[in-house]
């Protein structure tokens, strides 16, 4: 054998394990931009198609809401899910409360249609506000971002308080949009530590907004908290935001 092809057999494992530390800690490094940063750049403004009828859940979907009732959905207390339903939709009742899926999940890929309230009332992040948790803990943001400004990593279609979307996706206020979300699950070793960060690619009304961006811990208010380790399962939530925003045909698919 070639002395250099025996070098390179035995260097290459090494420089595998290398390049996949260095990935994992890259991928997990928090953003430049400090939480809710006025200064940083507003994304671009690209007009999505135009909005369709609800998108048919795949034969291998869970449907967590067809349009009828919130059997699917309990308060955050275990109560019935107070929200109201009428015309195919849920609509937010503020004061409420937020809801949450009665079935936990993990990985998933996820559709879910909504609607911000018409006409178009309030300013920044008090105009349609409300948000998609994956695990109840990741929060893809929902807001009426259309023609109103706010901080960029709180607009519509962001990982809340860490990435903007890549563009504002945003249809106007009364007409459906959709989020189709991919989502990875952060994984931990036995004693808590983190071997890999939570993922998220995300498309709005059918433009990518987000590819595969890692997750620097749950997302919150005015902070970046670390990664506390969780249960593999957690149930999807929608927000109370006192804002009627309405939400349509949400589906899910399990990718574990």
């Amino acid at each position: 054998m070639d002395k250099r092809m025996l070098t390179a057999s035995a260097v290459w494992p090494l420089t595998v394990a290398m390049a996949v530390v260095l990935f994992s800690v890259l991928g997990a490094a928090q953003p430049q931009w400090t939480v809710h940063d006025p200064n940083r750049p507003m994304p671009p403004v690209v007009t999505p198609g135009p909005a369709g009828p609800p998108v048919a859940p795949p034969s291998d979907a869970v449907v967590l809401f067809d349009g009828k009732d919130l059997s699917q959905w309990q308060d955050a207390k275990g109560q019935p899910a107070q929200w109201k339903v009428e015309n195919g939709y849920m609509e937010v009742v503020p004061k409420t409360g937020g809801i949450r899926t009665i079935m936990p999940f993990g990985d998933c890929q996820l559709h879910i249609e909504w609607m911000a309230p018409s006409p178009a009332r309030g300013a920044g992040q008090d105009r349609g506000n409300s948000g998609v948790f994956l695990m109840d803990l990741y929060e893809v943001q929902v807001l009426d971002c259309y023609g109103n400004t706010t901080y960029a990593d709180g607009m519509t279609a962001a990982i809340y308080g860490q990435y903007p979307p890549l563009v504002n996706a945003c249809r106007p206020p009364g007409e459906w949009q959709t989020y189709d979300i991919v989502f990875r699950r952060p994984h931990f070793d036995k004693d808590g530590k983190v071997l890999a960060p939570a993922r998220m690619t995300v498309f709005h009304n059918g433009v990518l907004v987000h590819d595969d961006d890692a997750l620097t811990g749950p997302t919150a208010h005015k902070a970046r908290p670390p990664y506390k380790m969780h249960a593999d399962k957690l149930p999807l939530s929608l927000q109370d935001h006192d804002h009627p925003v309405r939400y349509r045909n949400i589906w899910l698919r399990r990718l574990e």
